[in-house]
């Protein structure tokens, strides 16, 4: 992730006037080593505090192995050490007090990532008090963050942790033109947000195009089409501003000029100034094919990048453009025809777009949906071939595993079963595309999160003590 030098000026700056204005030359932190009080300052807020489990040396033995880019082994074995992968092959040879598990007639894929998940923004049980998703008072809304909504009991984490989904990307919803940072999460039991958040995964931003933003305020505004392209131009032009001024008082700091004046500090320019950057993805609900062919001429006129389009259900009519500017898609398998700007969605999207060259995604943005990705998938897949579109099991896992990650900035870390990746793994009881398969085993980081044969591995939400035994958790 590139460094965002700017906003760094402006957490140190903030961070040195609050010791001056309190008197800190007498505290505890003002005598602690150069080094220490350098960190101090520099440690972002709201950092991830995550930390993997415990875990044990396991091998795998005598799988059908997805690698998750498009590989597989009819007979292989996957070695986790450290909480890591240490190796994919045949006939590895377990290490002295390795645990060895007989995957014979099972498979093994690496863990599922969903791109697009509201778990802990609105959580179950659903209702008016739960609902944390949509800061719906005004078109943009970049200076929330999806992270301060998150609540890290939401039973649904353990749901989908059971369907095989080991990372997933929490967003704010669609009500707006820009709704705020999205965050990306290990699907661990932890008390914080900050304890599940993704190790250096880069910030989303989450915008939306089309029926949503102009049902929302249409009595306000923006109420078409063309409206909402304002409006969104009109954020950017303030956020190059911004930056602008971020960039010289920083220049000017690097010249020696320590009487500078830091710019004051904006949140909602803050995130859209770090999209300019290339500190934060754009993660753009968006449906029809023309309508993002419009917003990539937008990235072009103020120089960002989109990361993803989500929902995407017309990606098929542009996929050679979306190949070519090298923007994924995160598509449903059949979810269409619900509003008129997914009438012409077709279920053959995905394939179609994998078969263009384009990154193709399946997500979910449903609490129930990510319990059952894999089947998703199944689906989608199956309609390719109906349609003449061959590809194999194995590819077809890359739409969530690596370009999900890839999608989210955090393939170097994991969606691969790639030595020295992070040991996120599912064992299957079948074949992951069979509607009659269930995850058997989950392992985050080599720790076993997931047993379905272990009653003590079965996530237990502390919103569900004393409602529902682990034994009601399937």
């Amino acid at each position: 992730m590139k460094s965002n030098n700017w906003l760094l000026a402006s957490a140190l700056m903030i961070g040195v006037s609050g010791c001056a204005a309190n008197g800190a030359a007498d505290s505890p932190a003002a005598s602690a080593a150069p080094e220490a009080l350098e960190m101090a300052q520099t440690t972002p807020a709201f950092a991830s505090t995550y930390k993997p489990f415990p875990s044990k040396t396991v091998l795998l033995k005598g799988a059908r192995v997805f690698d998750g880019k498009g590989g597989m082994f009819e007979q292989g074995d996957v070695l986790l050490k450290d909480g890591k992968i240490a190796a994919v092959g045949a006939n590895l040879e377990a290490p002295a007090g390795a645990e060895v598990v007989n995957a014979s007639g099972k498979w093994v894929t690496p863990g599922i990532i969903d791109v697009h998940s509201h778990l802990g923004v609105y959580p179950s049980p659903g209702g008016s008090p739960h609902s944390d998703g949509n800061e719906a008072t005004a078109p943009v809304t970049a200076e929330v963050w999806a992270e301060h909504s998150v609540w890290p009991h939401d039973p649904g984490f353990g749901r989908a942790l059971a369907g095989g989904v080991t990372s997933m990307q929490v967003l704010p919803g669609s009500a707006n033109l820009v709704g705020g940072r999205a965050v990306t999460l290990k699907n661990v039991p932890s008390r914080t947000v900050q304890g599940m958040k993704f190790p250096d995964a880069p910030y989303g931003m989450k915008m939306a195009c089309g029926e949503n933003p102009k049902r929302v305020y249409r009595s306000r505004g923006p109420a078409t089409r063309m409206g909402n392209f304002a409006g969104y131009r009109t954020s950017w032009i303030k956020a190059q501003g911004y930056k602008e001024s971020w960039d010289k008082y920083e220049k000017a700091m690097a010249d020696g000029k320590k009487d500078a004046k830091a710019p004051k500090r904006d949140l909602e320019l803050e995130t859209l100034a770090g999209v300019l950057s290339g500190d934060i993805i754009v993660h753009m609900h968006c449906y029809r094919g023309d309508e993002m062919v419009q917003v990539l001429d937008m990235a072009k006129e103020f120089n960002y990048k989109v990361g993803t389009f989500h929902h995407a259900v017309e990606s098929y009519k542009i996929a050679d453009i979306l190949r070519d500017e090298d923007v994924c898609s995160a598509m449903w398998a059949d979810w269409w025809g619900f509003k008129m700007e997914s009438y012409d969605g077709i279920r053959e999207n995905i394939p179609f777009v994998h078969k263009a060259g384009a990154c193709a995604i399946v997500h979910s943005d449903s609490d129930i949906g990510i319990q059952h990705l894999n089947q998703e998938a199944a689906k989608a897949l199956a309609d390719g071939k109906k349609a003449g579109v061959n590809i194999s099991k194995a590819e077809a896992w890359t739409w969530l595993s690596l370009n999900a990650a890839k999608s989210l900035g955090i393939d170097d870390q994991t969606g691969t079963l790639e030595p020295g990746k992070m040991a996120d793994v599912v064992l299957w009881d079948g074949d992951p595309f069979s509607v009659y398969t269930r995850a058997e085993k989950v392992y985050v980081d080599g720790a076993l999160l997931y047993d379905r044969n272990d009653i003590e591995q079965k996530p237990l939400s502390d919103f569900e003590l004393g409602q529902v035994g682990r034994g009601d958790v399937k």
